[in-house]
């Protein structure tokens, strides 16, 4: 298993510019709470699955199998 950043340094530079003006919370989402703080829980719900190949909900990160 792998999680490296999304190769399209422009998703990477927008979502790292709306995490600073969230306070590290989830751009893509409304709510503000422990579940959607970067690296978000459906993420790492989605990492701990050995089958899951793919990127989070905001396009910041990628896993690898």
């Amino acid at each position: 298993m792998k999680i490296k950043l999304n190769p399209d340094t422009e998703i990477v530079n927008t979502i790292k510019e709306g995490l600073k003006k969230t306070g590290g919370y989830c751009p893509c989402r409304r709510e503000k709470t422990d579940d959607t703080k970067c690296m978000c829980k459906e993420f790492k719900e989605q990492i701990a699955d050995p089958n899951f190949e793919g990127f989070c909900h905001c396009m910041l990160y990628y896993k690898e199998k």
